[in-house]
């Protein structure tokens, strides 16, 4: 993974479906979200508290045939942005990602005033004259903004394929009346993320730091549904806060949070060429005041757990959304003697095709489980301390699977209770240490084969 830190609400002038092949793209209207089920309906949000000093849109360019939104911009035309971001480690790099590497160096993680992406078409493996239009959406972003070397740049859809730039470079223009810090702009601009998702991906929420009396806001859209395995995955994230933060400690906060968030997510194994998540803060809240810029500071370390918090509930909506999938499972990774150590068990259970194809036949299958902690890697695990359960999400009572090595006697109609449930904890404690962490995946079913059989077509 890449790591790299750049550390009024008026502008002026500027002011699946569950059933099989239901998935929307490029070639597809989105779905209506009355027609979602409800597990799905319950993630969008109707309303929200948003970060100051930021305007946002979303629009349809046409890039997409069925005229559906598909370009995003995020502005703070005001006030100027710290920025952090976490991109891809795919070799084959798509153009905005270097793009946006660039302008962040450049910057060196100051005075970015906004982000423009879109989807459709990810400007990935597309040579010199993909690049040159990746950096066309800068230059049209920092010209509706009115400040130069002042933007970064995002795409996400279809690998091989040139941007429609004529209908790309009108549409940030055409958005400039479409700007807004209401609910409504910024359900419009996670909109215009979506390509195989079924439902935007927004949350918003209100934080206090302990050393300060002001209330900050924070806000995050994210997409993605398949091609989701760190670091990272077929999905872009954006979170803005008006909270002012040093760009080097908003580097650091950012590495923190998408280390465990989402880089802790996985839905398929396969990991894109397009992947960013990117941090702005704009110290809207205290009119351009930076009040984040000690480690030491317990403002720090506040922010830092706040933003995790935010980035994990965040990161967690693209595996409810994942491709084909049936379950949400959280994999718990317990007694371990290092952060590392705990985190790729938990990798290594959650991105099992074994145990998730388990999960999704309803298959108390936990040898499964155990197979895959054996062959983690992690050299210090003792066969005899390691203890395995199911635990279920309505807070009854934890299904024990395998206790220090010794396998229980399961009950496999409660097990089959379990496996039934939307939700599902596997727990595994190493008794190896105090370290602990969480990987957040899905089952793997016969819908995810049909949606990727049929991905362009």
């Amino acid at each position: 993974m890449s790591f790299f830190a750049l550390s009024r609400r008026s502008f002026g002038s500027l002011n699946a479906a569950s059933s099989s092949m239901a998935r929307t793209y490029s070639t597809k209207a989105p779905p209506t979200w009355a027609s979602l089920p409800p597990s799905k309906q319950r993630l969008i949000p109707t309303s929200g508290i948003y970060p100051k000093g930021f305007l946002v849109s979303g629009i349809s360019s046409s890039v997409k045939k069925s005229g559906a939104k598909d370009l995003a911009l995020i502005t703070s035309p005001t006030y100027p942005c710290s920025a952090a971001a976490v991109f891809t480690k795919n070799v084959f790099q798509a153009a905005p990602v270097v793009a946006s590497k660039e302008r962040l160096q450049n910057n060196g993680g100051k005075a970015i005033h906004g982000i423009v992406t879109n989807s459709g078409c990810a400007n990935a493996v597309t040579g010199a004259k993909g690049l040159e239009n990746a950096k066309e959406m800068l230059e049209a972003l920092d010209s509706l903004t009115g400040h130069k070397h002042s933007s970064l740049v995002m795409s996400t859809g279809v690998i091989g394929q040139h941007l429609k730039m004529d209908k790309i470079l009108q549409g940030v223009k055409d958005s400039k009346s479409h700007l807004g810090d209401q609910h409504e702009h910024w359900m419009d601009c996670a909109q215009a993320y979506m390509t195989t998702d079924t439902f935007p991906k927004l949350r918003s929420k209100v934080f206090q730091l302990p050393e300060s009396k002001v209330e900050y806001r924070i806000a995050g859209i994210t997409k993605g549904a398949g091609m989701i395995h760190p670091n990272m995955a077929t999905l872009l994230g954006t979170i803005v806060t008006d909270l002012g933060v040093e760009p080097g400690l908003l580097q650091y906060a950012l590495s923190h949070a998408v280390d465990r968030s989402f880089n802790a997510i996985s839905v398929d194994g396969d990991m894109s060429t397009n992947d960013t998540v990117a941090l702005l803060a704009n110290a809207g809240a205290t009119e351009g005041k930076v009040v984040v810029d000690k480690i030491s500071s317990k403002d720090f370390e506040a922010f830092r757990e706040n933003l995790t918090e935010f980035a994990q509930e965040l990161s967690q909506l693209v595996v409810r959304d994942g491709e084909g999938a049936t379950k949400f499972v959280k994999v718990s990774v317990e007694g371990a003697p290092t952060f590392e150590a705990a985190k790729t068990v938990a990798s290594t259970v959650a991105t099992s095709s074994l145990v998730k194809t388990a999960l999704y036949g309803q298959d108390a299958n936990w040898g499964r489980i155990l197979c895959a902690v054996g062959y983690s890697g992690v050299k210090e695990i003792d066969p005899k301390k390691v203890s395995v359960s199911f635990i279920p999400t309505d807070n009854s009572t934890p299904l024990k699977l395998l206790v220090n090595g010794e396998p229980e006697q399961v009950d496999e109609e409660r097990a089959s209770e379990i496996l039934k449930m939307e939700d599902l904890e596997i727990r595994v404690d190493l008794n190896l240490g105090t370290e602990k962490t969480a990987y957040w995946t899905c089952d793997l079913s016969h819908e995810y084969i049909s949606i990727n059989a049929d991905y362009r077509s």
